[in-house]
């Protein structure tokens, strides 16, 4: 089944509708704040539209047909959340009309996930240049 799964995101990939290719456009290749989303990836029997594996985070885009298919998106929803993600769902309208406000919500949760690391102090004169052993601070991947 895995196998048929990802030949068919495969295909899916090819036929985006014009609401994905649009946010596909702006998350693209480290595009948003640098974090990496995949489009129409395998997740369990599932194929998700857009997610960033990184922040488990996954982002559906829904059409007319999913008016009809209410239950069944809350339940996968609800699988998807068992397996630790935090799921998006925004209507292929919306991102064509609204692509700013659908972006900033993406990136409020990003953030929320991990929020970016507040400013370094101003250095002055004679201070040192690293923040501690290895000069790194830890923590998750800062996002520009």
């Amino acid at each position: 089944m895995k196998r048929q799964n990802v030949e068919f995101a495969r295909g899916l990939r090819h036929r985006m509708t014009d609401a994905e290719r649009a946010l596909w456009r702006h998350v693209r290749g480290r595009r948003f704040r640098n974090w990496k989303f995949r489009r129409q990836h395998v997740i369990g029997d599932f194929i998700v539209d857009f997610v960033c594996l990184e922040a488990r985070l996954i982002v559906e885009l829904d059409g007319g047909q999913h008016v009809d298919r209410s239950l069944q998106d809350a339940e996968r929803t609800r699988t998807l959340e068992c397996e630790g993600f935090r799921v998006l769902r925004f209507w292929n309208d919306d991102v064509l009309i609204h692509i700013d406000a659908v972006l900033e919500t993406i990136l409020a949760n990003l953030e929320q996930l991990y929020p970016p690391p507040p400013p370094l102090p101003p250095r002055g004169r004679g201070e040192g240049g690293t923040r501690g052993p290895g000069g790194g601070g830890g923590g998750p991947p800062r996002h520009k």
